[in-house]
């Protein structure tokens, strides 16, 4: 009998164990982005070390996301390097430390897009091959058709209203247009960039079909 509980007790004592180990495996533990968003704020509040747990936490992120840009290793360092150096100068532009991460990333994409195509070889062309693609010079005809369509297309564009104006003049000739730039010089929310200058480009296609632009 003694060993028969004995045995018993062993037995719940083992469905125990295995009963908090199942548990512990099932409770998940924080996941990098909660763990950059703490140490961000830490770091924010002055404790030593925070920005060390930060960096350890976020750079097998930032490194996955760099060499997918097909970087050689020296480069990929640099950008990392540079994101983390952004961060510290631009750290009070993050209002949430929720995003830090988020930021992080997009600030390594952009960087890592930057560098490669400056990186990107050069393409050599032969003067023959440049002859037979260059545009022949325009005919008075030509140049006059362009003229025409160019005023219309400005004498359009000076109809809308000066928010319109204002917003489609930046993103005209801003291939990467920096919402956050233009959201601080036309006191606009970052949001409703996108959004209004949706609105801008087809008023603009209105009024050109109403003056008889080509559609």
């Amino acid at each position: 009998m003694e060993t028969t509980t004995r045995a018993g007790d062993a037995a719940g004592d083992a469905r125990g164990r295995a009963g908090h180990a199942d548990a512990a495996r099932e409770v998940p533990g924080p996941s990098t982005w909660d763990v950059a968003a703490t140490a961000f704020r830490s770091w924010r509040d002055g404790a030593p070390g925070a920005m060390d747990e930060l960096v350890t936490a976020m750079t097998p992120v930032l490194w996955h996301v760099v060499r997918a840009y097909g970087l050689e290793r020296g480069d990929a360092q640099d950008v990392v390097q540079t994101t983390w150096l952004t961060l510290v100068r631009r750290a009070e532009s993050i209002a949430d430390p929720q995003a830090v991460a988020a930021w992080l990333t997009t600030t390594a994409r952009r960087e890592a897009w930057r560098v490669a195509r400056r990186r990107a070889p050069a393409v050599v062309v032969t003067d023959d091959v440049l002859e037979f693609f260059a545009d022949p010079t325009d005919s008075a005809e030509q140049q006059a058709v362009r003229h025409d369509t160019d005023d219309l297309l400005w004498r359009c564009v000076r109809s809308l209203s000066e928010r319109c104006r204002r917003l489609l003049r930046v993103v005209a000739f801003d291939d990467r247009p920096d919402y956050a730039r233009i959201s601080r010089d036309l006191g606009m929310a970052v949001g409703s960039i996108g959004p209004t200058r949706g609105r801008c480009l087809a008023r603009l296609r209105q009024t050109l079909l109403a003056a008889g632009g080509a559609p």
